[in-house]
């Protein structure tokens, strides 16, 4: 129980004050109904369940309470005095003193008028709402009134600041949320250029042995081609040469017979007889001569030619 709660209920009563330890000083019943021991802030209540708390008021003091015990008797009937408080908060509000040993209050004044404030029902015996005499006579209805306004305010204050703390609440709750998403965002970003980049060493890789394969293949079909060409080569520049040396071979076998073939009519003539006449052998200067010296040039090309090839 606290007088800063909110409060549920409000009203005026009449109260007086009580101290039942079971020590049967000063009129003491026996020990609260409740079965907690007396102490102070135990109120007695004719009809209010056992265990509500609240908190009462009188000039400008307030002292905090829960009901533990029945009470008053036959003072509550008529509705009179509807409210029994502890010793102890009795004389701490009307400013006298407590006497343990007697167990009363100093000064003689035994009833006073306060507010008292209901902050929450208990769940023992009793009836929530406005006080009763212990005989169930009547309600007392005048001893319930409504809220004050700074009450209300400060029950307004008080939820606004629950509400407020469930806002801050739910806002750092979604705070969490948020940073928590990016948090896997972020590690999802991550992972996913991790992946790219092994997938690009990858491609890399494979595409630095492909070239390298076909560096390799186009290196031998380079090889292989050079051979051939070389080859190519070699067998054109030898036929040229081959047939130079059998042209060279046959030039000077050509000059001897073109030699012989005009000195041979001039030694006909010089040796021939009258038979024969002077120009019986052909001569180059002749046409006889001539084609018989083009056909030998001509026989001899062509198994040049055909030598060489």
């Amino acid at each position: 129980m606290s007088s800063s709660d909110t409060p549920i209920q409000y009203g005026h009563v009449k109260s007086s004050y009580f101290w039942d330890d079971g020590s049967g000083i000063n009129g003491d019943t026996g020990a609260p109904a409740s079965g907690e021991p007396m102490q102070k802030g135990l109120f007695a209540s004719p009809s209010w369940p056992l265990g509500t708390e609240g908190y009462v008021e009188y000039n400008g003091k307030k002292a905090d309470f829960f009901i533990g015990d029945r009470g008053p008797g036959d003072p509550a009937e008529g509705c009179n005095v509807l409210l029994d408080l502890d010793g102890q908060t009795f004389a701490e509000l009307t400013g006298q003193t407590w006497d343990d040993t007697s167990l009363t209050v100093s000064g003689g004044e035994g009833h006073i008028e306060l507010e008292y404030y209901i902050t929450k029902w208990g769940d023992g015996n009793g009836t929530p709402g406005a006080p009763q005499p212990m005989s169930g006579s009547q309600e007392c209805t005048d001893a319930v009134s409504p809220l004050p306004e700074e009450t209300s305010a400060d029950t307004s204050a008080d939820t606004s600041a629950d509400e407020q703390a469930a806002a801050d609440q739910q806002a750092e709750e979604e705070q969490a949320a948020a940073e928590e998403k990016s948090a896997d965002q972020a590690q999802q970003a991550e992972e996913q250029a991790a992946e790219d980049s092994a997938q690009e060493d990858e491609e890399e890789a494979t595409a630095a042995a492909q070239q390298e394969d076909d560096g390799t293949q186009t290196g031998v079909e380079a090889e292989t081609a050079a051979n051939d060409l070389s080859g190519i080569s070699l067998a054109g520049a030898e036929l040229p040469i081959a047939a130079g040396a059998l042209t060279l071979a046959v030039l000077p076998a050509l000059a001897v017979a073109l030699f012989f073939a005009k000195v041979r009519p001039a030694l006909d003539y010089a040796k021939g007889s009258d038979e024969e006449g002077r120009h019986r052998a052909a001569s180059l200067f002749t046409a006889e001569g001539r084609r018989r010296v083009a056909g030998s040039v001509r026989e001899r090309l062509t198994r040049l030619r055909d030598y060489t090839r």
